[in-house]
């Protein structure tokens, strides 16, 4: 574990790490931009719970009062939850200033893998990773999540890549950084909302301990950079692929007319696809983060085991 002026890690999470018990990361923007309060709060203690019940330990991280924080408590995760969108959505650009100020932030995919790897985590869990936006060759909108990725040796299960972006260009972005994408039990890169994308991917592993000794593989060869770990959403949750094109279509035909760009763009696509789809897209988004968080903690366990 790497010590660090600016980082905190709770002293359940440090007691983990010292016993190299296995703990896997959370994200914080799910809090704060993803859902409404109490709703959110509700979400985030589930997931946390999942994790455990999967064998590991949870640490939400957060920027809190101008500290990186690994593990967060209650009161923490409350605070995200009622502030909602009042907290600044922190991605890597954005850690310095808000730390250097002394303010609070919610950790996207980027600044997760940040503080996880800070604190000598390897595995993380969130719902899905953001990538190369709709007509990215005109707005260069490619999220930070993607060099991230590339750069900090932490493996994110997810369901894939949130539909909402070109998921084409994301797995040839993702392949050009040489960033392993394997699928757990599918051939098929999952769509965020539903299991089918109709992009296919290298590798499917179908258990935990196989995804656990590539990482520690890759890793061992040092080999920098993450993994993508695409676990679908639940079949019987899942939602309709074409309603879902049609609804993502008009989302970002409005976000076009309001003229919304950068990071309030994916913030805004979802909750208007919430509205569209009466609130279904809500419900397959809770599901596919829990099933992500009990996948990621049967991982942590079995790379635990091996390392």
């Amino acid at each position: 574990m790497m010590e660090n002026p600016h980082l905190q890690i709770s002293p359940e999470i440090r007691a983990a790490l010292e016993d190299r018990r296995p703990v896997v990361a959370l994200e914080s923007t799910i809090i704060a931009h993803g859902m409404s309060f109490p709703k959110n709060v509700e979400t985030a203690l589930l997931v946390e719970k999942t994790v455990r019940e999967a064998g590991a330990l949870p640490a939400t991280c957060a920027i809190i009062a101008g500290k990186l924080k690994a593990g967060l408590s209650g009161a923490e995760i409350e605070l995200l939850g009622k502030e909602g969108a009042a907290v600044p959505k922190a991605s890597r650009r954005d850690v310095p200033f808000l730390v250097s100020q002394g303010k609070n932030g919610a950790t996207t995919v980027a600044s997760t893998m940040i503080i996880a790897h800070l604190a000598g985590i390897r595995i993380f869990a969130t719902g899905g990773i953001g990538g190369v936006h709709r007509g990215a060759a005109t707005t260069m909108d490619i999220s930070a999540d993607l060099q991230e990725l590339a750069r900090t040796p932490v493996a994110v299960v997810s369901a894939g890549a949130k539909s909402i972006l070109d998921l084409g260009l994301t797995l040839e972005y993702l392949e050009t950084q040489g960033i392993p994408v394997v699928g757990f039990r599918t051939e098929e890169f999952p769509a965020f909302y539903t299991r089918r994308s109709g992009f296919g991917m290298d590798y499917r592993l179908d258990s935990p301990e196989e995804i656990a000794k590539l990482l520690k593989v890759k890793w061992e060869i040092n080999l920098r950079g993450g993994a993508v770990i695409a676990n679908p959403v639940p079949e019987s949750l899942q939602l309709d692929p074409e309603l879902m094109e049609r609804t993502i279509a008009e989302a970002l035909e409005e976000a076009d007319k309001r003229h919304i760009r950068g990071k309030a763009i994916t913030p805004f696509l979802l909750a208007k696809i919430e509205q569209l789809t009466g609130g279904k897209s809500l419900e397959a988004n809770i599901a596919l983060v829990l099933n992500n968080a009990r996948l990621a903690g049967k991982i942590a366990c079995e790379l635990s085991k091996i390392s």
